[in-house]
């Protein structure tokens, strides 16, 4: 008998199933494969090694050694000099590598031919998948990614700049930016007295060239700040501007950027946040002075569907595990999951999972079909919001099911669970918190009705003989928010779930999009999970998004 059935055989006496680790994520998601099965083969192959990798235990363990060893804050060297440098773990460089490796910063942008037309969905896949290893290094490649939106507003700029973003090359040194061989960008919105309320901002930014400015002020929340450089909002005498900021001069001195400290966060924790101050910080001007949240937002928008995804992405590893769990440990002389509360326990989580990710996907195919197609145009628009809402409000409470699931084994750090539970928040704050998505869709109602005429209008093809009522019922929450600004949330809430129910619908789920329309659109307030009753075939659901491993 080998090492490892003598390992197998232990733990079956123990009533312990095997740990959750060389589970390939992409084959073992029947729905993701669904999803991914028109791309090129070269890319599917690609997503198999992903999958390989990501759930690898060598993957997880440089995963926990980043969670587990948080980056420090240098501001000082030994003469009393100024660093400001953040060190990080030798896994998060690992993590780094390998994932700018794989273009999760660039490949939208690279224009591979294999990926022609699919760009952003070829990405979401790498991106999905990655999630389910580690998010915290996934901020700083969600920000490179999106920052090339931002930089278009001014060629010049990023012709310059492109290259270096678009090199799979991992360089963690600290040197001017051109200087290296691939670099990442951050992104300073946030303010203390302004928070969400951009335009309140008090950071300035004095014209001394064409398209050059000095910007003095400080960032309550700046992510990843030992990025080469820093997507900036400011004022100028036109109003609020968007600058590009590089942290290093070509000299190798720094661009008056102070960091003040590193942010204690609840989750999120191999990655870096700071307070920085700055004084005269030499920046780029990005589009026209007064235009600065325009052209940020082009790069925000990017940055909520990576939120989508990463929520999804978290929530699929946390529940696999689960019904993996569940599947190897006996309790009252059945299997966990063949007990009936707990079925319906994971089938119902299963359910919200399966959304959750359709909706991604479908936001990702709306942007790489939106300029050609106006229906997607208006998807992308209108959706962008919603899915970023209701993806990322329902992983936390999901994620402590799935931790409920495990007991005990699922409350304590050796699992993965426990990272994921911390991580789930963030997503839901980062890029607009829920109150900001909301306002989003009545401005979008406000300003383009037709918007929502066409997104309308494929949610009742998709979902067949129960889309008329459907849309009566969004027309009738949409009439409301007209006169009821708190009357939002409802509105995005059952759009998301009329998106989710004809995303199901037209992906041919049959019974999983059924069962998603009746207990979410037709069922009642529920508060929790396992809220299906026996006209539903929970098993016939587990089984058939959570295959059993072969």
């Amino acid at each position: 008998m080998t090492q490892n059935s003598r390992t197998e055989q232990k733990l079956a006496e123990l009533n312990q199933p095997h740990p959750w680790s060389g589970i390939n994520a992409y084959r073992s998601d029947p729905l993701i494969v669904d999803l991914t099965a028109g791309l090129h083969r070269s890319l599917r192959e690609e997503f198999d090694s992903i999958g390989h990798y990501s759930t690898s235990p060598e993957a997880q363990e440089l995963a926990r050694m980043a969670n587990e060893s948080p980056p420090k804050l240098r501001t000082h060297g030994p003469r009393g000099e100024r660093l400001d440098v953040v060190e990080f773990h030798p896994a998060w460089h690992a993590l780094m590598r390998r994932s700018m490796s794989i273009g999760l910063h660039s490949s939208v942008w690279e224009g591979i031919p294999e990926a022609k037309g699919s760009e952003h969905k070829a990405r979401a896949t790498r991106f999905y998948l990655t999630a389910q290893l580690e998010c915290g290094h996934l901020c700083p490649l969600t920000m490179t990614s999106a920052s090339v939106a931002a930089l278009m507003a001014s060629p010049r700029v990023q012709k310059e700049w492109a290259p270096k973003i678009l090199s799979r090359k991992y360089d963690s040194s600290n040197r001017p930016a051109l200087q290296k061989s691939a670099i990442t960008l951050g992104m300073g919105m946030t303010e203390k007295q302004g928070g969400t309320d951009v335009r309140a901002n008090r950071s300035t930014a004095e014209r001394v060239g064409e398209g050059i400015y000095r910007l003095s002020g400080h960032k309550w929340f700046m992510s990843a700040p030992m990025s080469d450089a820093f997507i900036m909002l400011a004022k100028t005498n036109e109003g609020i501007g968007c600058f590009l900021v590089p942290r290093l001069l070509e000299d190798g001195s720094a661009n008056g950027l102070q960091f003040q400290r590193l942010k204690d966060k609840l989750g999120n924790r191999s990655n870096a946040s700071s307070e920085v101050e700055f004084t005269d910080a030499f920046g780029y001007l990005l589009g026209e002075p007064g235009a600065g949240i325009r052209t940020i937002l082009d790069m925000v928008t990017l940055t909520r569907l990576d939120c989508a995804l990463a929520s999804a992405g978290i929530m699929r590893a946390s529940l696999a595990e689960a019904v993996h769990h569940c599947r190897g440990r006996s309790v009252f002389g059945k299997n966990l999951i063949d007990q009936p509360l707990m079925t319906r326990v994971l089938a119902d989580m299963a359910l919200d999972v399966a959304a959750a990710t359709a909706l991604a996907f479908r936001l990702a195919d709306a942007f790489d079909r939106a300029a050609a197609n106006p229906a997607d145009a208006a998807y992308a628009r209108v959706m962008t919001p919603v899915i970023k809402y209701w993806n990322c409000k329902i992983a936390p409470s999901l994620i402590y099911e799935a931790m409920e699931c495990l007991g005990g084994n699922g409350y304590v750090e050796e699992r993965p669970v426990a990272r994921h539970y911390r991580e789930a928040p963030v997503n839901a704050i980062w890029e607009g918190s829920g109150n900001v998505m909301a306002l989003d869709v009545l401005r979008v109602l406000s300003r383009g009705k037709d918007l929502f005429d066409m997104v309308l209008a494929g949610f009742e093809r998709d979902l067949g003989a129960s889309g008329r009522k459907t849309i009566e019922v969004l027309r009738a929450a949409m009439a409301l928010c007209e006169t009821d600004e708190g009357a939002a949330r409802l509105l995005v809430e059952q759009l998301a779930l009329a998106a989710g129910a004809a995303e199901l619908a037209r992906l041919g789920a049959g019974k999983i999009a059924d069962a998603f329309l009746e207990t979410r659109l037709a069922g009642g307030w529920r508060s929790t999970y396992g809220m299906l009753d026996a006209r539903f075939d929970a098993s016939y659901i587990v089984d058939l998004l959570y295959p059993a491993a072969s």
